[in-house]
Order: C-alpha cells, then structure tokens, then sequence
C-alpha cells in the first residue's frame, strides 16, 4: 500500500508547502478571525464583542465534537476527502459569516466554520500526514507547524487592509474565495487518493499490535493533571490570542500599530518550535511543559502591569504559548 500512497511522488517540500499555505488561511481565517474582524464587525452592527468574539468557542465546540469521527474517516479513507471538505465548509462559514443579518446567523455560520477546522487544521493535516507516510511523518509535520506559526503575521495585517479598503463583508467573502481558489487546488494537488483501509486488514493490523506495558503508578492521576494543565493553558491562550489586539487597544495602542506588534507573535512561534526542534531531545517534555507556562505567566504579568517594552512581551508570550505543546514535535493548538 505504500506504493500506491506514494505512487505521484512528489516532493515532501512541495507537500509540505501547498499544505502550509493551506494552514496559514485555515488558521487566519478561524482561529485568528476575531482578533481583527471583531471591533468592526461591532462596529457596522452593535451586536455585542463578547458574542461576536464567542463565535470562536462555538467553531472550536463543533471541531472537538467532531474530531473522532473525522480521525476515523482519514484512517479509513485517507485525508484527501477531509481536507477538501475544510475548504468548502471554510468558505461556506466565512460566505455566511459576510452576509449575516444577525447575530443569531452569525453565529450559527462558525457551526460550518468549526467544521471546517476539524476537518482543517493541525489535528486532521497531522493525522493525514500519519496516513500519507507512516513512521517518517514526524518530520514534515514539524515542518508544517513553521508555516502554521506565520498565520497571524500574514492574516492580521492582510485582514487590517482588506477591512479598511472593502469592509469587513467583503473581507469575509474574499477569504472564501482564496479558500476555493487556491487552498483547495493546492490540496488536491499534493493529497493523494489514498486505498481504503480494508476492515479485515485493519484487524490484522490491530492483532500483530504488541501488547501494551503494563500501568505506571498513579497513571491515572498523572494524565487528570495532564488534562487540567493542559486545558488550562489552552484556554487562557485561546482567550488572550483571540482578543490579543482589543487588548492592545485597551492599552492605548492605536489600531495599526497592535495589528503591527501582533505579526511579531507568528515569529515569537516559529522561534520556539525551532528550538524545540532543536534541542527538545536533549531533555525531558516536562522541562518545555515548565518552561512554556512560566513564559506566559511572565507575559502576562508584564502585559497587565505598566510593562512598557510591548515588543518583549509579544516574543515572551508568544514563545511560551507555542512552546508549550511542541513537546516531542506533535504540536496542537
């Protein structure tokens, strides 16, 4: 089967590629939307900032539900189907999201973009890729989160632009375009159709599994803290990312330089995959598990204190946010 998997065989940089640009609109397009659509999405239609910004719970709501049934799709099927389905949903939601009438419809339009970002982003590519090589995926997965990293630095400025030129509207509708455009064509290209996996073959494969190692002690309270640092850490990054420029704003930043200090946040994350990259197995995860929560811990406090050095806090936090789950090169967001 791996023969058949590989038969167009194309370049892993060249995968690698046509799916980090993918990635780079998949996130600026959900996950980094509020940050600069919200204050003129309030601003054009009163609707509350917390509702508007809210969108994004329900988009990753809808993606985390949808999640196991999109991992058994790409184990049987591979992640062509999925991936191409990421697009259409994306354009769909952001369609949706441009012509919204009202709250309630707008909302409902992140159903479709969550969608889109289970069967789009990090968790779905990654598990395709698992798919696509195998064992030798770890490589052109770390890879693709250096593209991820630069989402917001290209799609806060270019979202700040097309806002001030066409409106937001118009924005939300040029974003599902470039979706149809060029994220889908390029994921068509470089995503191989892939055999389905027979079921008597997937038990084959199941039986020829050696059997587990036994249980490590308090195995069970070592993954619950596990689970509520790890959903701890997530949230406050989620909640600070997605209304990282309001905040900056709050702090008497005008509008173009926040989205300006914000680009520097894509660099801050590439910066530290790399030196995860690096030198992450040199020593333990825990030590980046440490280290991550301690950097924003120290950019947050320098953010809600009279910290006047903005650029500093940017590079701590961002470094810290990202390095935090690169923990032996399977980074999630």
């Amino acid at each position: 089967m791996a023969g058949q998997v590989t038969s167009q065989n194309l370049d892993r940089r060249v995968v690698i590629g046509a799916l980090g640009i993918a990635q780079i609109l998949a996130w600026g397009t959900s996950f980094y939307f509020p940050a600069v659509f919200a204050e003129p999405i309030v601003r054009d239609t009163g609707w509350s900032l917390g509702w508007v910004v809210g969108g994004t719970s329900i988009g990753l709501l809808v993606a985390g539900l949808i999640s196991p049934q999109v991992g058994r799709i790409i184990d049987r099927h591979g992640g062509r189907p999925v991936m191409l389905a990421s697009s259409l949903f994306f354009a769909a939601g952001l369609i949706g999201a441009g012509l919204a009438p009202a709250l309630p419809f707008y909302l409902l339009t992140w159903v479709l973009i969550g969608i889109g970002m289970g069967t789009g982003l990090y968790d779905a590519v990654f598990a395709a890729l698992g798919r696509l090589y195998g064992s030798e995926a770890r490589g052109p997965i770390t890879n693709l989160t250096l593209f991820g990293g630069f989402a917001s630095t290209i799609c806060w400025p270019l979202s700040a632009f097309m806002i001030d030129h066409v409106g937001w509207r118009i924005a939300c509708f040029i974003y599902a375009a470039l979706h149809i455009c060029v994220a889908l064509p390029l994921q068509m290209a470089v995503v191989p159709r892939v055999p389905a996996q027979p079921a008597s073959a997937t038990t084959h494969e199941e039986n020829s599994i050696p059997a587990a190692p036994g249980r490590i002690e308090n195995e069970s309270l070592i993954f619950i803290l596990l689970a509520v640092v790890l959903s701890i850490s997530a949230g406050i990054g989620s909640i600070v990312i997605v209304n990282f420029l309001i905040i900056l704003q709050a702090r008497g930043v005008d509008y173009v330089t926040a989205v300006g200090l914000g680009t520097l946040f894509g660099p801050a994350q590439v910066g530290a995959r790399v030196v995860e990259r690096l030198f992450g197995k040199n020593y333990h995860p825990i030590w980046t598990m440490i280290a991550s929560c301690s950097l924003m811990a120290a950019g947050l406090i320098m953010l809600s204190g009279h910290f006047s050095l903005l650029l500093l806090i940017i590079l701590v936090y961002g470094a810290g946010y990202t390095a935090f789950p690169e923990s032996d090169a399977a980074p999630c967001r």
